[in-house]
């Protein structure tokens, strides 16, 4: 079997073919980042064998068009977390940087990981418009930040802005009453910037609540059952529906977790028995679970009582919460892979009323 590592780029994908057996390389192509060179790219690999799986390092943002046309032809597709490579650099004979090494570094990667425990690369779907629809909500709410700061300062100068509690600005309340004092003050440079923040904030304030009603929508489609657990917000469940990708990808809950960055590392030595914490994986995955985690142990008696328990053991509260995702990567991932509910929460509060 070969194992053919990608390094994909927005103008070219570089290839890099390695024997399973041995590790050594076979061949090397270049091609571009279009639907012919994908052609190309199955010509030359089905020229190397007939057993083979491509490894591609997960960079979805580049290499999804390679990633479709791969599977569409009936390619065994893994994605090599971009963690790894430095590792499998590291004990390469080859030094440096280039995309040949690159490619080379992601299957020798994936032939150390074990082809069998990456997750395997899937068709995007219905998950993929629910992770653009929550990175545009993430990105305009960024930027109304940053407006808001801006505004505060303005109304600092202009002796204004006082009396405005912390995270006011959010509120339409408080911008139609900065508004109505902006509009009794007399024209100026600082006045005019001033005003039209406030109108900035309040159309990405509105545009925002709109993407967070349709995103719950679709979250009530998709995934009821996450929406049924405590802590796990529309928003949140949101997030892990759209970088999970499907939990039909790993195998066990153990790769979520470790994809997630959620399963502590092992750093026993001699007689010392201990875990470090996993700084790698996938970041937005990990602060998923993470407000699930702080929420679940506000709102959910049981789960405030585990984490009572893991801190009377001696853990402190952010090691507590990191033994608590673990256990929720777990539930994350038999909840996605078991059928949806007939009916969720939410039908069932619309019920009620």
């Amino acid at each position: 079997m070969i194992v053919i590592g990608a390094d994909p780029h927005k103008r070219t994908h570089t290839l890099v073919a390695v024997d399973a057996a041995t590790g050594e390389q076979r061949s090397c192509e270049t091609v571009k980042a279009t639907a012919a060179g994908s052609e190309v790219a199955l010509g030359w690999a089905r020229g190397l064998g007939s057993e083979r799986v491509w490894a591609v390092e997960d960079c979805r943002h580049v290499s999804g068009r390679l990633e479709r046309a791969l599977i569409a032809a009936g390619e065994r597709v893994v994605r090599v977390a971009p963690k790894l490579m430095a590792g499998a650099r590291r004990g390469s004979r080859e030094r440096g940087k280039s995309d040949p090494i690159d490619a080379l570094a992601v299957a020798r990667a994936a032939l150390r990981e074990g082809v069998e425990s990456l997750p395997v690369a899937v068709l995007e779907g219905e998950s993929l418009d629910l992770r653009l629809l929550l990175d545009h909500r993430d990105d305009l709410v960024a930027q109304r930040s940053d407006e808001q700061r801006r505004l505060r300062w303005h109304l600092h100068a202009l002796e204004l802005g006082d009396d405005i509690p912390a995270g006011a600005l959010d509120r339409s309340v408080w911008i139609d009453r900065v508004g109505r004092r902006l509009g009794r003050q007399p024209q100026s440079a600082r006045v005019g910037i001033a005003r039209e923040l406030v109108r900035s904030i309040a159309a990405k304030t509105r545009r925002a609540r709109e993407l967070e009603r349709e995103i719950t929508g679709l979250v009530a489609d998709q995934a009821p059952q996450l929406l049924d657990q405590p802590g796990c917000g529309p928003l949140t469940a949101a997030k892990l529906v759209g970088e999970i990708a499907g939990a039909g990808r790993f195998r066990t809950d153990a790769q979520l977790a470790r994809t997630a960055g959620v399963a502590p590392l092992p750093a026993s030595s001699g007689r010392t028995d201990r875990h470090r914490l996993d700084r790698g994986g996938n970041r937005q995955l990990n602060c998923a679970f993470h407000r699930w985690a702080v929420n679940a142990g506000i709102h959910d008696p049981e789960t405030a009582a585990y984490l009572a328990r893991k801190q009377a053991e001696g853990k402190n509260r952010m090691e507590a919460l990191r033994c608590l995702k673990r256990h929720l990567a777990r539930r994350a991932w038999r909840l996605l892979n078991t059928p949806k509910p007939t009916a969720s929460r939410l039908d069932t509060a619309t019920a009620l009323t």
